[in-house]
């Protein structure tokens, strides 16, 4: 039996020794001074060169680390961080993104404390790409709707003047012009996606500000009846619901059938848009917030997107299901200023 720990022992140590996310155990020592009591090997590389930490003083080693490392670990919760690369050939240089997770505990009657440092710099550049891929397909597609049928067009209007048969240009030049003035809203809207200012943070009443949104779209209203209230920015905040209710319209609902639903948990606010239309498919779902993708003849696939970049500037999160019985869910959470 004895054997059968011991072997289990050193599973466990090679598996913690051998992880790439950096390790690091700290607790309180007889002195009250916060010192490293376990570091596995990429805890080492990473903050002492290879060196044993075991018996450092955490201040000390903090003091000697990047100064993006120290702030994530003096706000005292998970954070991500970003450490410049300083190399001599600038060509080479490298930001590399940190995620700082952290959980503390008692043993033997004193307090410790658990860091793991995971290095996402590769997902993240691997997830960057998967977007830019995504973003370019669509906007191919956009561009190639807009540009293949204006090349057509120009050519047969050159044959319509070649043969004489003036009389069909003028349905030539505005076929031509409502594609122009497409691609030009296409454009537009990317601008205003791109160029979208940060919040202006007020305390709003959401009854009496959604109570201005019915007067401009028609939807039932569900609310708590303690009210409740939010840091918004009203302009970005209208424009965001004004984009999620159009598309409950457009998805088939009737007034009677798209609403709108404030529910208060703790610290947050959940405002959900419903419908009852058709729903999405796991497809569109998917990619239904990536920006410039649309399912809709002239969308310019900007309004989801649009949507949750102002919910996020607010701390928020977006999120969207289907129903039971047929429909969407957009679902907004925001924390709450009660």
């Amino acid at each position: 039996q004895r054997q059968g720990l011991v072997q289990r022992e050193l599973l466990l140590d090679t598996m913690v020794q051998n992880t790439p996310v950096a390790m690091l155990l700290v607790a309180a020592g007889g002195d009250g001074e916060r010192r490293v009591v376990f570091a596995n090997l990429a805890a080492r590389k990473l903050l002492h060169s290879g060196w044993k930490l075991e018996g450092q003083r955490f201040d000390e080693l903090m003091a000697a680390a990047p100064v993006e490392m120290r702030e994530a670990m003096l706000r005292g919760s998970d954070s991500l961080f970003v450490i410049g690369n300083e190399e001599d050939d600038e060509e080479f240089s490298e930001e590399q993104v940190y995620h700082l997770s952290r959980r503390q505990f008692r043993l033997n009657g004193r307090s410790h404390e658990l860091l793991l440092l995971r290095l996402l710099t590769n997902e993240l550049r691997r997830q960057e790409v998967q977007t830019w891929k995504k973003v370019i397909r669509v906007i191919s597609h956009e561009l190639n709707n807009s540009l293949a049928p204006v090349a057509s067009l120009a050519h047969s209007g050159a044959e319509l003047v070649r043969r004489g048969r003036h009389d069909r240009l003028e349905e030539v030049f505005a076929t031509i012009e409502e594609r122009a003035r497409h691609l030009e809203g296409f454009i537009r809207g990317y601008a205003r996606f791109a160029k979208l200012p940060q919040p202006l943070l007020n305390t709003v009443d959401w009854g009496h500000f959604l109570a201005g949104l019915q007067r401009q779209i028609g939807f039932e209203l569900e609310m708590p009846g303690d009210g409740a209230s939010s840091r918004i920015d009203q302009a970005q905040m209208e424009q965001a619901l004004l984009n999620l209710l159009k598309n409950a319209h457009e998805a088939g609902g009737e007034d009677a059938s798209v609403g709108v639903k404030v529910t208060r948990l703790p610290e947050w606010l959940r405002i959900e848009v419903l419908d009852r239309g058709s729903g999405m498919n796991d497809s569109v779902l998917q990619n239904a917030l990536v920006p410039f993708y649309s399912t809709k003849r002239n969308g310019t696939g900007l309004g989801l997107a649009l949507t949750r970049e102002i919910v996020e500037a607010h701390g928020g999160r977006l999120s969207m299901h289907n129903r039971e019985g047929g429909g969407l869910c957009v679902a907004i959470q925001l924390p709450e200023n009660a």
